[in-house]
């Protein structure tokens, strides 16, 4: 079985509520308007966000748009935009997980939906390839989750068939999609449920 892990929300940190809450404590007071927010911000990962998540405009461009989709001042939503690779840290316990796994005899790729600079970032502060042996980046191949094409891509990377993958995502749509092209995959909220499933599944001892 090949293991295929999201990025955000499942390797690397990511909680878009509290994240804008840290950021913006002038405007956000609460995690439901921090959410709110979030919700404006990222477009849930469509719109703006969904172009720079594809390489197809980037990080200046983003910003730009976003002021002027919302009316949030240039300053604020830069700020933003510039403190996601800081926000983006490890999670120590999907770090075990993956360290657990490679012992087991898995093979690991990742798929993400990630922009250049964020990706880029990653790449550079932790050894993905020693991690990984392959993934694919949305802003690498200009497709993002959960796109038939993105999932298409993936599997011509990983070289084995769809139902020898196993994916590992935190937003329900993603897992959807893969099921859909007859991948294996189950929603992830955190490590230790994630552990329990792969356990099931005879993936990992007890």
């Amino acid at each position: 079985m090949k293991i295929v892990f999201d990025f955000g929300g499942v390797v690397f940190r990511w909680h878009p509520a509290s994240f804008l809450a840290r950021m913006w404590p002038h405007r956000i007071e609460t995690l439901e308007q921090g959410a709110a927010a979030a919700a404006i911000f990222f477009q849930n990962y469509g719109g703006d966000w969904g172009l720079f998540d594809q390489g197809l405009i980037g990080a200046d461009e983003v910003v730009r748009r976003i002021s002027a989709r919302t009316g949030w001042p240039l300053g604020d939503v830069a700020a933003v935009v510039r403190a996601v690779p800081d926000e983006l840290m490890l999670i120590p316990a999907t770090a075990v997980l993956i360290r657990d796994l490679r012992a087991a005899g898995h093979t690991l790729h990742y798929l993400s939906n990630m922009p250049e600079p964020y990706a880029a970032h990653l790449a550079k502060a932790h050894p993905l390839g020693e991690w990984f042996e392959s993934g694919v980046f949305s802003s690498h191949v200009k497709q993002i989750k959960p796109s038939a094409e993105m999932f298409a891509i993936a599997e011509r990377r990983f070289g084995v068939p769809p139902e020898e993958l196993l994916f590992l995502d935190d937003h329900p749509a993603n897992v959807e999609a893969a099921l859909s092209r007859d991948w294996q995959a189950f929603l992830f909220t955190d490590a230790a449920s994630a552990r329990r499933e792969l356990v099931s599944r005879r993936l990992l001892g007890a």
